[in-house]
């Protein structure tokens, strides 16, 4: 499993109130993101916001922000996307009630 932290500064023009509307208007769009597991839609006070992503794989992630996503990041924001990439080793789900261990290097796996 991957995660991905995505941040962009804001424009001035955006405010908070005009990135939660955004953000609930786009939401249900990536339901349809092949590999994407969930999406944690982010705002800060220091005008930063984003996405925390996981992924079931690199290269789902790689295409999906090599598409037509970073062209639309680039035309509302005025920037490209700060993007990392972290191999998940262990993921503790309270809500569920479930630990889940991963033993296969995810990262290397796609770059090998």
């Amino acid at each position: 499993m991957i995660t991905a932290t995505v941040r962009y500064k804001l424009p001035r023009h955006i405010d908070v109130a005009a990135c939660r509307a955004h953000f609930h208007t786009i939401a249900p769009g990536f339901r349809e993101a092949k590999g994407l597991i969930s999406k944690h839609f982010i705002w800060s006070e220091s005008g930063w916001a984003g996405g925390v992503y996981q992924w079931e794989t690199l290269d789902d992630a790689r295409a999906f922000y090599s598409g037509p996503w970073r062209d639309g990041i680039v035309e509302r924001y005025g920037m490209q996307p700060q993007i990392e990439f972290y191999e998940v080793f262990a993921l503790t789900d309270n809500a569920r009630g479930t630990v889940e261990l991963f033993e296969e290097p995810a990262l290397r796996q796609a770059i090998g």
